[in-house]
């Protein structure tokens, strides 16, 4: 009987200190399902496209960036939020030049605005 409450409260132990480590691969399978769902529900460009292209363009930086940074005019319009998409065969898909897209306004008062946008590079 005293082997099996030791045994249990060790492992009671090493779980609640196993879970505290955010490096754990349970953490990092989360963090790839909300992205995998963003990527699947949202699309990878906004509403402006590249002037030099005529249609919006992917930047693709590293698999490991994590979060962009959105720089604009004004108190409190700059702010960081995560890259979702990840780039892989057949995407960014193709988008078709003058859809519903705008071209980049004379004074621009976000980065949004200049029509390129960042997705994570492949595996």
């Amino acid at each position: 009987m005293k082997h099996v409450l030791i045994f249990t409260a060790a492992a009671l132990l090493w779980a609640a200190c196993g879970s505290c480590d955010p490096a754990q691969a349970g953490w990092f399978l989360m963090k790839n399902r909300v992205a995998s769902f963003q990527a699947e529900t949202y699309p990878w460009h906004g509403e402006y496209y590249d002037v030099a292209w005529g249609v919006p363009v992917a930047l693709v930086v590293p698999p490991t960036a994590e979060n962009q940074a959105h720089l604009g005019s004004g108190v409190g319009a700059t702010r960081v939020t995560p890259i979702p998409h990840q780039f892989g065969r057949g995407y960014p898909m193709q988008v078709e030049r003058g859809g519903p897209f705008h071209p980049t306004p004379p004074w621009p008062n976000s980065t949004d605005q200049f029509g390129d946008y960042y997705i994570r590079g492949p595996w």
